[in-house]
């Protein structure tokens, strides 16, 4: 019997036939119940409310956890596949030779990866977000076949999981889950990147109205040339309810088996090499028109809420890369000796160290704070939350492998050891699933849309000179200067955070507030030409990231201390350390957006921009040039 069955049998022997959730007290005889964490809903986004100046700490007080039978029935999980990779996986092989090799996919397959978060009754785990961030912990140790298995469930068959009919469903993911059929995600094409909207490939309803016929080009789609089911996403034409005829986009569940699919050759690319990526092209490819998920016309919506919803796991995934890293380099640092000294005993190579011990816990806390929110009853909307991880983790993925080089020095330059294939896999983290700068400016641009709708009265009351607003805008800003208080409860008689946290508990508590009459000040400022104002927008994104991740490190801190969690002072320390170094960093990005601060230096970098690319080239003449 697979790991997959032994594990159902598993759950259903342990509950005597029912799932007990102890957190949400629900005793259910439904094997495909959801996994909920908290007994209560989300009320409103928590990143969101940020950006008014608020702490809905409700919403982020106490930190997630999952009851002991879903931690037994993890623990059943993990155990294997740690044990598969670390013994089955020839990462080396892989990367060389750019190819998984059947053995491991099987191997994969038999673990039941191919359907963590597919429901049971169609042949999955089941998985709650929490419990398949753990285990992406797991599966980064090999980033070739991370991509792919999320290339397989979090995009390519997600659409049909969260978006599909019941029809639809029983007949794709019993195959996918099972790993017989691979999934791929089809929207990028070589004139439409980040403009996911401009996408030209189209589906023409066939003359007897039972399929469309789909024409055109898909690139740098992961599993493209191994995959047996595809969604992809083309234009139709929509008649709406005024008559007139639009463009939409719609989303098509297509079969390789359906003809008209040829792939390309697989990318020669730096890094994730062992992975599938290649052009997809589909010529005349008939579809069924059963095959269209959710509504003709509905397909960009359901496109980015695949891309939303899968977002989170990077951070888990990151860490645990890092994690692995940190082991590796720090039994290097303790070994290696210069001047009569371990790099251990060096200022600056423990500096390091710290570095990637920091990054790595704010990933952890961010990932599973934003996967316990996800798997609240429910349909949370923790899109903003989701991206603020990636950013935070890509980024700082790329930062502590570069680190990690740098103590290593020549070794990790050589391709015998695997610290430089580390570095090559993880460079496409800010690249994909989102850029992270199209990112950023989701998250600025979202929460201030957010806040707009909410303070719009106030600002055209601000704009038409309306003195007793103004009066009140005024009054804030005196008694700002003069002896800000800021209090949102966090600590104190009904506090929420550890008292060993309370110092920086305050100094979130003080950057929330600032931040909220930040953005009132843009708004104000600036009004709907906000959204061209990008260099604006990267430092509010910044900043709420900032805000997210000190959020998460006292809520996970806390927790630890609170019930007494092994080496809970190293987590304080942590803790305490990042938020410090995020208020400061805080304070100076909200100076930059000050008006007229002389800390801004956007228009001169726009300038500098510009004149290069004007010329299309480097302006400065050679510093060995001469006019005589």
């Amino acid at each position: 019997m697979s790991l997959n069955g032994l594990f159902r049998v598993s759950r259903a022997v342990k509950s005597g036939g029912k799932l007990l959730n102890k957190t949400c007290g629900v005793c259910s005889t439904d094997s495909q119940s959801p996994r909920f964490f908290r007994t209560h809903p989300r009320s409103l986004a928590y990143a969101k409310d940020l950006f008014l100046g608020n702490i809905a700490k409700k919403e982020v007080f106490p930190y997630p956890e999952i009851s002991n039978e879903e931690l037994d029935e993890l623990n059943q999980l993990v155990a294997p596949v740690e044990k598969f990779f670390s013994e089955d996986v020839d990462s080396k092989k892989i990367d060389e030779e750019a190819k998984i090799p059947p053995e491991t996919m099987s191997g994969l397959k038999e673990l039941g990866l191919f359907g963590m978060q597919v429901p049971e009754e169609y042949g999955g785990l089941g998985l709650s977000n929490t419990m398949y961030a753990r285990l992406g912990e797991i599966m980064s140790l090999d980033a070739a076949i991370a991509v792919t298995l999320a290339a397989h469930q979090a995009i390519g068959l997600k659409g049909i999981l969260i978006a599909g009919n019941e029809e639809q469903k029983a007949r794709y993911l019993p195959k996918l889950s099972s790993g017989e059929h691979v999934a791929a995600f089809c929207l990028t094409e070589p004139a439409s990147g980040s403009d996911a909207a401009s996408i030209q490939t189209r589906g023409t309803p066939s003359k007897d109205g039972k399929h469309f016929l789909l024409n055109g080009s898909k690139i740098w789609i992961s599993n493209g040339g191994i995959a047996d089911v595809f969604t992809v996403f083309a234009r139709t034409e929509v008649v709406d309810k005024d008559g007139n005829t639009k463009d939409k986009i719609s989303a098509f569940i297509v079969e390789r088996a359906f003809g008209g699919i040829t792939s390309g050759k697989p990318e020669d690319k730096m890094g994730i090499r062992g992975s599938n990526t290649c052009e997809v092209h589909f010529e005349n490819t008939p579809v069924p028109i059963e095959n269209v998920i959710g509504e003709v016309g509905g397909g960009f919506k359901v496109a980015m809420n695949i891309l939303n919803s899968g977002r989170f796991s990077m951070g888990s995934a990151s860490a645990g890369m890092i994690k692995k890293l940190i082991e590796l380099t720090a039994e290097y640092a303790g070994t290696r000796k210069q001047f009569n000294k371990s790099l251990a005993e060096f200022g600056m190579i423990q500096e390091k160290f710290a570095l990637m011990a920091q990054k790595a816990y704010v990933m952890e806390s961010m990932a599973y704070l934003t996967a316990g929110m996800m798997d609240r009853p429910g349909v949370p909307d923790c899109s903003v939350e989701a991206a603020m991880v990636k950013i935070f983790s890509s980024e700082g993925a790329w930062v502590c492998v570069s680190e990690a080089l740098q103590v290593l020095g020549g070794l990790g330059y050589i391709k015998d050891y695997p610290y430089e294939r580390y570095l090559r896999d993880c460079r496409i983290l800010p690249i994909f699933e989102g850029t992270n700068e199209i990112l950023r400016v989701y998250v600025a641009l979202t929460g201030m849309q957010y806040a707009g709708k909410i303070l719009t009265g106030k600002i055209k009351d601000m704009k038409k000179g309306n003195l007793g607003v103004v009066l009140e805008m005024l009054g804030k800003r005196l008694r700002d200067t003069v002896n800000k208080k800021v209090d949102f409860g966090l600590t104190g008689k009904d506090g929420v955070v550890h008292p060993s946290l309370m110092e920086n508990s305050k100094k979130l508590e003080e950057n929330v507030y600032s931040f909220g009459t930040t953005v009132e000040s843009l708004l104000y400022r600036f009004g709907k030409t906000i959204v061209d104002e990008q260099l604006v927008l990267k430092r509010v994104a910044d900043i709420v990231i900032n805000l997210y991740a000190m959020t998460a490190v006292l809520s996970r801190a806390s927790r630890s201390i609170s019930i007494g969690l092994r080496n809970h002072d190293h987590e304080v320390l942590i803790a305490n350390t990042f938020c410090a170094e995020a208020y400061f960093q805080n304070n100076y990005l909200m100076a930059q957006l000050e008006k007229n601060s002389p800390e801004n230096n956007d228009d001169s970098i726009k300038k500098i921009a510009m004149q290069v690319l004007e010329k299309r080239a480097y302006v400065c003449s050679h510093p060995l040039d001469r006019t005589f």
